[in-house]
């Protein structure tokens, strides 16, 4: 019987009354009433009042749930969705009443107990609905509440905003104070002071009013820019983003590069007259969206850790208990690619990742796995980086030759309206908590690439530049693929010369995969059957959605294992690893002191690492909380098959070279030598071709070639396919 005995008046509904419409007939004091009501009396349990306890805790500002609002009262929550600019301040009101309701008596400066004044309580709305794409807002949605979310990627710097403006007529010295549109709306200022004037005084002229900006009241104000998730974007389009306004306690919250879910009014505002085409068009508003509540969905809670139905957790927990877990899943990981098994694997691992360590002084060891594919043109390179874009719950494609340092890590934009400049992101701030995928790696600039080094190891990204000093996260892993300088693997060269990047940047990498192109029948026939089979069944309707729904369930169990599992080293793991890691310590230098030359890939404290990564990540596909021996016995075994292989690969000049060998390359020298003078310049296909005629062994001939090259006797020109004689 609420609102029973407030001052109304009651008429029985007669047919010559048309119906008035529900707003008009819902009073904003009973609404105030329930909603005092809802903050007093809402309970769950016994005797535990969750908003009162809140508002005591903090009162500066109450977060409520809408589904608790719809438990309550079924009206309210239709109240604030369908006219929230209205129905929120009575909220605001009715906290701030019962706020001052809750609180003792204060003594006055006279000593006198007098009750507390209510304060501003800012309410901030929260609810389980799904967002709306950004892509469908629109007319039909302005001034209710909507839900969206993104990644903010630019915040411009706080403002003062006007709730009361205070005015002055110039005339008569008359004062007034005029309420301010919330938002980026502005205040409405009257035309005429209505002061009457006295017999002999002057009439106040229209627009007498002048603002006095120092009596005015303000609220802090900031305005966010909010863009799609990349993995919400139709392929091909530019992803939209949209303004927020963010007031009180919400500002500087968010940095650029963390991803948002919003609660907001979606509003209108009249752009300032920036763009030409539309200075004649008065009725033309731009829209944004008026933030009432925020919520980070971040790394820690990545996509929010509730959205798992309870079938699926128990499926997923059946999976990681069955025989094989580590089999099967690589068997899930792009089915459509014949072989290539420990490349795989790998993919495995950096999808999973290991866990990330906060230690107590202040320092974080990354959690996430890096790995590098060189080798070959087709050899389904590319098709790895696809795959995992689609399979990773979070995921950047981008090519080295079409990115820039900028473009990858952030960028620094003059703002057109205001002149001042904000931060955005790039590619590294936007893949936060998931994968990079960069194609084409070693056709990247290397200042470009020098950009990487700190994302890939620090996991920060620093910049100073026009007056911003920063730090982003970019807790990301990355997955690049490479060919080598000469377009393919040469076994004729060393593995220093195949593989062309810096060591910097590769000890970043955890696992560096060499994929070669081998020649041989058997798997020729199998692999050509395979892309057969593949091309042939490609159109089968059934097969397709099958395949949708594995690809969907592998993303769900990584999601799942990445929030709920972060594995740590039993002790027998530990010791296994440091009695491996020293081992192979000495192995290097002792091929070192033998062939007297660095290894091309050199193994440091961070291999050690990327071990023990590799380790967690192989316990957090079994969701298991430990590392164990057997784990750290796969990882090394992966780890020996990537990198130790790749730091091995390459010809050594000391190898298996018998008499009869140094014989023959003798004499293919000096028959090189005869075919070119000095400063000549040959084909090498025409060189061997004709040394091959005189009956000479064209391998010996390479060897030969080679050695002279390191000789410094000859240089090889345009991509090694002609070679010059030098003095």
């Amino acid at each position: 019987m609420s609102g029973w005995d407030e001052g109304a008046v009651y008429y029985s509904d007669q047919p010559q009354f048309p119906e008035a419409g529900d707003a008009a007939t819902v009073s904003p004091h009973a609404v105030m009433t329930k909603f005092k009501e809802f903050i007093r009396t809402f309970e769950i349990g016994q005797n535990c009042f969750p908003y009162r306890e809140a508002l005591l805790d903090n009162p500066k500002r109450l977060l409520v749930h809408l589904e608790d609002l719809l438990a309550f009262d079924s009206d309210l929550p239709s109240l604030i969705r369908s006219a929230p600019a209205d129905f929120l301040p009575v909220f605001e009101k009715a906290a701030g009443e019962v706020l001052a309701g809750l609180r003792m008596r204060e003594a006055n400066e006279t000593g006198e107990m007098e009750e507390p004044t209510p304060s501003d309580v800012q309410i901030l709305l929260t609810s389980r609905e799904d967002p709306v794409s950004m892509r469908l807002l629109g007319a039909q949605y302005i001034s209710k509440l909507v839900k969206i979310s993104g990644i903010s990627i630019a915040a411009s710097r706080v403002k003062a905003k006007a709730t009361y403006v205070f005015l002055v007529c110039k005339n008569c010295r008359k004062t007034r104070e005029v309420p301010c549109r919330p938002g980026l709306g502005g205040a409405i200022v009257p035309r005429s002071c209505d002061h009457v004037p006295q017999p002999g005084e002057e009439p106040c002229p229209l627009d007498p009013w002048m603002v006095v900006p120092d009596r005015s009241q303000y609220v802090d104000q900031q305005t966010l820019k909010l863009q799609e998730n990349p993995e919400d974007v139709p392929t091909g389009e530019l992803p939209r983003n949209m303004l927020l306004s963010v007031d009180r306690h919400l500002v500087q919250l968010i940095v650029p590069g963390t991803r948002l879910t919003v609660m907001g009014i979606y509003s209108i505002f009249q752009a300032s007259s920036s763009s030409n085409s539309h200075k004649g068009a008065v009725a033309i508003r731009q829209p944004y969206i008026r933030v009432v509540g925020l919520e980070d969905t971040n790394e820690a809670s990545s996509r929010g850790p509730a959205n798992f139905t309870p079938d699926e957790e128990e499926e997923f927990k059946k999976f990681a208990g069955g025989q094989d877990v580590y089999s099967n899943i690589c068997t899930k990981i792009a089915p459509s690619i014949f072989g290539h098994e420990d490349v795989k694997k790998a993919v495995a691992c950096l999808l999973f990742g290991g866990s990330r360590k906060s230690l107590p002084d202040g320092v974080k060891l990354r959690g996430d796995i890096n790995v590098l594919l060189l080798g070959d043109p087709s050899t389904a390179k590319s098709q790895f980086l696809k795959f995992v874009e689609k399979t990773a719950p979070i995921a950047v494609y981008t090519s080295g030759k079409g990115s820039s340092a900028a473009g990858l890590t952030a960028s620094v934009i003059r703002d057109s309206s205001t002149r001042e400049f904000y931060l955005e992101g790039g590619a590294m701030v936007l893949a936060d908590g998931g994968v990079v995928c960069i194609d084409e790696f070693d056709k990247m600039r290397p200042e470009d690439r020098v950009a990487i080094h700190e994302a890939m190891e620090q996991q920060t990204i620093s910049i100073a530049k026009a007056g911003i000093t920063t730090v982003l996260n970019s807790r990301t892993s990355v997955l690049a693929a490479a060919n080598p300088p000469s377009g393919r693997y040469d076994d004729l060269k060393t593995a220093q010369d195949n593989i062309d990047l810096q060591t910097t940047i590769l000890s970043r990498f955890d696992l560096i995969f060499i994929v070669k192109d081998i020649r041989k029948y058997s798997q020729d026939k199998e692999i050509a059957s395979h892309i057969i089979r593949v091309h042939a069944s490609a159109d089968k309707v059934t097969d397709e959605n099958t395949d949708s729904k594995e690809d969907n369930w592998l993303k769900r169990y990584i999601q799942y294992c990445r929030s709920r599992c972060h594995p740590r080293l039993t002790e027998a793991a530990a010791m296994k690893l440091q009695q491996q890691y020293v081992k192979i310590r000495e192995d290097m230098k002792r091929r070192a002191h033998e062939t007297g030359e660095a290894a091309p890939i050199p193994i440091t404290v961070r291999q050690l690492e990327a071990i023990v990564r590799l380790s967690e990540s192989l316990a957090k596909m079994r969701l298991s909380h430990d590392a164990t021996e057997d784990d750290v016995g796969k990882a090394f075994k992966l780890f020996d098959t990537s990198t130790m292989d790749a730091a091995r690969s390459g010809i050594n000049q000391q190898i298996n070279i018998t008499s009869e060998m140094a014989n023959e390359i003798k004499q293919a020298e000096t028959q090189i030598k005869r075919r070119m003078g000095i400063g000549a310049r040959l084909s090498e296909r025409r060189l061997i071709e004709d040394l091959a005629r005189m009956g000479m062994n064209d391998s010996m001939v390479r060897r030969a070639l080679l050695i002279m090259h390191q000789r410094g006797e000859v240089e090889y020109q345009r991509e090694r396919r002609s070679i010059v004689r030098k003095a």
